[in-house]
């Protein structure tokens, strides 16, 4: 079962991956694009263009978000197989979508909240790394208050029932995740002439689609991770004669 959940999930995370390319494309590269444009007319000197804009924007986009998708349907895949029928008692189908939905929360949506994504032309060059580890820190952060949320919430909800295990969970969640959000530096580095609609549109569109890949992720999984226990409780048939 759980070789045929993994294939699953990284069969879910490629469909979702696919359809993420297209609304990356559509909504994303529109802003990227003038970004570059504004990037390129206010620095003084260009390097060489290792990979083309054309390749960029359609085969490069493309490999990343796959990969992406992949990877995390196949992550989603094994954290679904720990979770079920150990975090409640719902169907494989709502075991599914529910931690899909929680993974989004954490990983994605509130590192999000804190350190948006930017276009080209925004932020310094020397900064890069710092921003980077500031960023991957705080969804470290949150990954490991949302697994103590999910183990203090199940212990409570053994004791209190699971309402009051599943609010303790998520207000412990968001408090834990608040604090360090007002610990963690500030990063602002947009400039000053930078088109504001521009790093709304990209950041925006970031946002999409991460939400679009794991949306369809979560919805073609939980059905194939559904049937795929279906399958297994059916009863098979005795040979007679």
């Amino acid at each position: 079962m759980m070789r045929t959940l993994l294939v699953r999930g990284m069969t879910a995370g490629l469909v979702a991956g696919v359809l993420a390319t297209v609304f990356a494309y559509l909504a994303g590269e529109p802003p990227v694009t003038v970004a570059i444009g504004f990037e390129e007319s206010t620095a003084h000197e260009h390097g060489p263009e290792l990979v083309s804009r054309s390749i960029q924007s359609t085969l490069g986009l493309f490999t990343g978000v796959a990969v992406y998708g992949i990877a995390i349907g196949g992550l989603l895949a094994l954290t679904f197989a720990f979770a079920y029928g150990r975090v409640g008692t719902l169907r494989p189908r709502s075991t599914a979508l529910l931690t899909t939905a929680a993974a989004f929360t954490v990983v994605v949506l509130v590192p999000f909240l804190k350190y948006p994504a930017n276009p080209p032309a925004v932020g310094r060059e020397g900064t890069i790394q710092d921003r980077t580890g500031l960023y991957f820190a705080f969804v470290a952060l949150s990954i490991v208050a949302g697994i103590a949320a999910t183990v203090l919430g199940r212990r409570l909800a053994d004791r209190k029932g699971a309402w009051v295990g599943g609010i303790s969970a998520c207000l412990g969640y968001l408090v834990v995740v608040a604090v360090c959000a007002w610990l963690l530096p500030i990063v602002d580095e947009v400039p000053g002439d930078f088109p504001a609609d521009t790093l709304w549109t990209f950041r925006v569109s970031s946002l999409g689609t991460h939400l679009t890949l794991w949306t369809v992720f979560g919805l073609v999984f939980a059905t194939l991770a559904d049937r795929a226990f279906t399958r297994s409780a059916a009863p098979r048939a005795v040979p007679t004669g």
